[in-house]
């Protein structure tokens, strides 16, 4: 059946990289609701992306119809549950990947090797290669946890603008799991600020009486993602934690690079 030139939609217009220009479209825009927390409005949407409103309006329908966005009563739209099950899976299949690189961390400093991702306003735990040691930190991968009281969580908040910090910690709150815990906003963008000053992020007995962390970032990491060693107080000490910061940034680095060699542009 012959075809006119009519029937190639906007929607299967090729983009500058080679795609389809309505799958990066649908992407961004699920993007751009991530960063707005999971719930927006199309106007808003529309002043971040530069996409017309009518765009904008065919692309949250379909992605509505897939269960990937619902509208919410307020007509407002929030990211669906179908990516629910997107999201574990490839968390679970990130942790996998990672894991010769925490188990490398293992083998350098001798303590506990986690992986982390900021998951909405939480920390989860996505991987972990166990010390050798008889006594050893262990944190059961899927756990959540809040941001403010761990070494992952300063990691990966320490880029995030104070004013986002502030809206995070109002919306969790800051419960004190040890007396160390810090319970104050001030004071928890004052540790961030320590963060960007030294590169690294410390949890001094904050969620556990009797344990250090200390956690990274990785950077470029297509989602928020830390890498981090964690264990006895007695051992984690200020000059162990000399010679463990450079071998945390060193695979952190290099898991940057991977992630960015499978991600490309």
């Amino acid at each position: 059946m012959p075809t006119s030139s009519a029937s190639t939609t906007d929607s299967a217009k090729p983009s500058a990289g080679g795609g389809v220009q309505s799958l990066e479209r649908a992407f961004d825009l699920l993007e751009r609701m991530a960063d707005a927390g999971g719930e927006v409005g199309l106007s808003e949407l529309s002043a971040t992306s530069g996409l017309p409103l009518p765009t904008i309006h065919r692309l949250m329908r379909t992605l509505v119809a897939c269960g990937y966005v619902r509208q919410q009563p307020n007509r407002r739209y929030a990211l669906g549950p179908r990516l629910i099950r997107l999201g574990e899976s490839a968390s679970r299949l990130l942790g996998t990947w990672a894991r010769p690189y925490l188990a490398r961390l293992v083998e350098e400093t001798g303590e506990t090797a986690n992986m982390a991702l900021l998951d909405g306003d939480e920390i989860v735990y996505v991987a972990q290669v166990p010390s050798k040691h008889s006594m050893r930190m262990f944190t059961e991968v899927g756990r959540r946890v809040l941001p403010h009281s761990t070494g992952v969580g300063k990691a990966l908040l320490a880029s995030v603008p104070d004013e986002e910090v502030r809206a995070l910690l109002a919306r969790t709150g800051m419960p004190a799991a040890t007396e160390k815990t810090i319970t104050t906003p001030d004071g928890f963008l004052e540790a961030l600020a320590e963060v960007r000053r030294a590169g690294y992020a410390v949890d001094d007995n904050e969620q556990e009486i009797g344990v250090r962390c200390l956690a990274v970032s990785v950077p470029d990491s297509p989602t928020a993602a830390a890498v981090s060693i964690s264990g006895p107080a007695g051992r984690v000490t200020e000059a162990a934690t000399e010679k463990i910061v450079p071998v945390l940034q060193g695979i952190a680095a290099e898991l940057s690079a991977a992630l960015v060699s499978q991600n490309p542009g």
